[in-house]
């Protein structure tokens, strides 16, 4: 193996005789920020698909990625919980998880295609039905939001916990700030959401935000590839908890909560909270799946 090449810190620096313009600067996207050099190699954009043969399965693989990821985070609980993600030829069809297959078993092949417009299942896994609340939910954000490509949504505890006292969250650290203006409070609770009214005022009340805090229920995050709205769970889920501690701390007056500034909120949300920083967050976590158990969840 060849040495690894160290730079010395008080090393000369060569100086040129020949005048050299001053370089334009270019402003860097966030993704392009979060690396130190800039002429590092570039990190790994979304990538691109020459059919959507390609595409699909590669979504497939990514959502089934994200369940096990999931269920090492302790979301799984029952047949409750669902991600879907909308189909890259078929604007009116959608993929979402089987009923009852745990998080840490899922399989690309497992997932199942519905039309969310009729609600028939019209292709993939047709020997396991969907959560029919799941479809209700998934099938009305999709059609309300078709710059939405993925939807994510769990009863994971914290989000539950925080859920029931119907606010949305405080902007206290650095994370929660990817949810800067950008979530929303469903201020009801119609029960498990059999009907599609239920489903509807859900998507009603995400708006045109990244998340969405159901009353009573549970969290809701959307994203443009699965990847990134299932990150964003992980944070808004994550923040739920964060909050839950400081309001415990808080609880006796001897301490008080200092929020973060308006201006420096909405600073981290333009260098944090974009579709391709988020898509990469993601992207540690499911190398780290593929370390400990291989990819077999790509099948």
């Amino acid at each position: 193996m060849a040495p690894i090449a160290l730079y010395e810190e008080n090393a000369p620096v060569a100086q040129s005789t020949k005048s050299v313009a001053p370089a334009e600067t270019k402003e860097l996207t966030p993704l392009e920020a979060l690396a130190h050099q800039e002429n590092s190699k570039p990190l790994p954009k979304i990538p691109t698909f020459s059919t959507h043969a390609e595409k699909r399965q590669w979504q497939l693989e990514h959502m089934a990625g994200c369940f096990r990821v999931w269920a090492r985070e302790g979301y799984a609980e029952g047949v409750s919980g669902h991600i879907s993600v909308r189909d890259p030829e078929f604007e009116d069809r959608l993929w979402i998880n089987p009923l009852g297959v745990h998080y840490g078993m899922m399989k690309a092949s497992d997932m199942i295609c519905i039309n969310f417009i009729t609600g028939q299942v019209v292709g993939g896994n047709t020997e396991v039905p969907a959560n029919a609340a799941g479809v209700q939910i998934h099938s009305a954000a999709h059609r309300r939001r078709p710059d939405v490509h993925a939807v994510c949504h769990n009863h994971s505890i914290y989000g539950r916990a925080y859920s029931a006292f119907g606010k949305p969250l405080e902007m206290l650290n650095q994370d929660v700030c990817n949810f800067y203006n950008a979530h929303s409070v469903y201020e009801a609770y119609g029960g498990v959401a059999l009907s599609g009214e239920e489903g509807e005022n859900i998507a009603k009340a995400l708006g045109n935000g990244k998340g969405c805090i159901l009353m009573n229920h549970g969290l809701l995050t959307v994203g443009n590839t699965v990847d990134e709205a299932s990150f964003l769970y992980m944070v808004l889920e994550r923040s739920c908890k964060a909050q839950l501690l400081i309001e415990a701390a808080v609880a006796g007056g001897r301490v008080q909560k200092r929020p973060i500034g308006d201006e420096e909120a909405a600073y981290n949300f333009r260098w944090n909270s974009d579709p391709e920083s988020l898509y990469y967050e993601m992207q540690s976590h499911l190398k780290y799946e593929e370390y400990l158990t291989g990819s077999d969840y790509k099948n």
